[in-house]
């Protein structure tokens, strides 16, 4: 069983109130984790201890912040199989997509500490003679951060890694329902940087709440769903703290055409279905040419029907659980609601039990035929293993349907045809654009959305500066100059 209090200054501390526990979601009865929440004397003594390590950690040389980045992450690595363990006991995914989210959380970090030595500053030309101008980049100071549970340890590093390199320090809050391997960070971290560079607190809206509206914060970063981002734009506005949200998706894929149908289904349904569904970026949408449409269904059928659902910790095991009752009925319910607008179940459609883990929050792999664009299951995120087919005759019908949801996180698209494919990506109203590939992003990629997926700098690659410094022009004349 995990148990861990708050990491504040460079120690683990009680926190106050009643201690909450994690379960395993597919065994809800059995605990996993047991935490303490952060008091609000406790949040005010990180915020305090965050200044002072940011100073700390901020007069480094770059080079030197670089190297302890790196062996932070060296640390990590070492307990990969420890933090897999963690994700998949407290979210549930299976344990290869675990180790695989540990692997990419490094891949990403490693490019990010790399950013410590790169500066992004730059010289420019002046318009009067002996001057010289130069553009700076300065660390943000202090940053708040709140992570989701579907991604407990790449999302946390997604943050951590560009905050620390950059010169940052950075309170993180772990999501409640998955925060082991967040604080299984700050132990690997805590022989190398100064106390305050990195905290961890914990708790539920409350704490959230607090932290993000603090007026010692220099900058939030939160990923999350739409409405909660709603309310931290809000709060962090009163401060005038820099913004970076990442938020919700109804991403599609269009299939117009294809050498290898089977290639291009493996890459759709692994993004559709990997976490169970419960990823931003997982395609909810598969938009089909009438001459694919049928070999597609059958092709999506029989991918559903194949998966094994059980226990993640199986390694047999290819479908995990939802994380919890609430997300189990919230799946559900959309599939009965769109079942009864019209849609038509081709796979799944109902819930499993699973022999070896009967209270299990299990929900098979769902393939829906027949969506009209005005249902609900066509424009809202589910957020699990639900794909909705729709079917086009001309290409300007199939950049409509994409296009007509409010969100714009990722979209992919499927063909040969050059002219489509400069089409879409001229027009297609996303953040992350693929062609002839599923939507898993590149590790030094930026990574973020617009309209309703985003607000801000994306977050990993080299973008990821915007929000992590600040930028100040600066004049320099020469002593004798006029």
């Amino acid at each position: 069983m995990y148990t861990f209090g708050s990491f504040i200054n460079g120690e683990w501390q009680p926190g106050t109130g009643e201690v909450f526990e994690t379960v395993d979601p597919s065994a809800p009865g059995t605990c996993v984790g047991r935490y303490s929440p952060t008091s609000p004397a406790g949040l005010r003594t990180a915020m305090d201890a965050a200044r002072r390590g940011q100073a700390e950690w901020a007069a480094l040389p770059p080079a030197e912040r670089s190297r302890r980045v790196v062996a932070l992450l060296d640390a990590v690595e070492a307990r990969t199989e420890d933090i897999a363990r963690a994700v998949t006991l407290e979210q549930g995914k299976p344990i290869a997509e675990s180790r695989g989210e540990t692997g990419k959380s490094l891949r990403e970090a490693r490019f990010m500490a790399g950013e410590a030595v790169r500066g992004h500053s730059a010289v420019m030309p002046a318009q009067k003679p002996d001057c010289r101008n130069m553009v700076l980049r300065r660390p943000r100071g202090v940053i708040a951060a709140i992570t989701p549970w579907n991604f407990p340890i790449l999302t946390p590093m997604r943050k951590i890694a560009p905050a620390l390199a950059h010169g940052n320090a950075i309170i993180l809050k772990p999501s409640e329902l998955t925060p082991a391997p967040a604080c299984l960070i700050a132990e690997a971290a805590e022989e190398f940087l100064p106390a305050g560079a990195l905290q961890i607190v914990h708790g539920g809206g409350e704490v959230g709440a607090a932290l993000v509206s603090d007026a010692a914060v220099d900058g939030v970063t939160f990923t999350g769903s739409v409405e909660t981002g709603r309310r931290i734009y809000a709060a962090a506005a009163q401060n005038l703290a820099e913004l970076s949200l990442e938020l919700g998706g109804k991403n599609a894929v269009v299939i117009n055409d294809t050498d290898d149908l089977e290639r291009c289904l493996d890459q759709v349904f692994g993004a559709a279905c990997q976490c169970a569904g419960q990823r931003c970026t997982a395609i909810s949408r598969v938009i089909v040419a009438d001459a694919l449409h049928d070999a597609v269904i059958d092709g999506l059928r029989a991918r559903a029907k194949a998966q094994v659902v059980g226990a993640g910790i199986d390694p047999a095991t290819t479908l995990g659980p939802l994380i919890n009752q609430d997300q189990f009925q919230r799946v559900s319910g959309f599939v009965e609601r769109a079942v009864e607008a019209g849609a038509h179940v081709v796979a799944g459609g109902r819930a499993i039990q699973v022999d070896s883990a009967p209270d299990g929050f299990f929900y098979p792999a769902t393939v829906l035929r027949d969506v009209e664009p005005s249902m609900e299951i066509a424009r809202e995120e589910v957020f699990g293993p639900v794909i909705s087919v729709m079917r086009y005759t001309e290409f300007d019908t199939a950049m409509r349907l994409l296009n007509d949801v409010d969100f714009g996180l990722t979209s992919s698209l499927f063909s040969n045809d050059s002219a489509l494919i400069q089409r879409f990506l001229d027009e297609s109203q996303n953040g992350m654009l693929h062609v002839n590939h599923g939507t898993i992003p590149d590790d030094h990629m930026p990574f973020g959305g617009i309209r309703h997926s985003g607000v801000g700098a994306y977050s990993v690659g080299p973008s990821a500066v915007n929000f992590y410094t600040t930028e100040h022009s600066a004049y320099l004349q020469s002593p004798g100059g006029i």
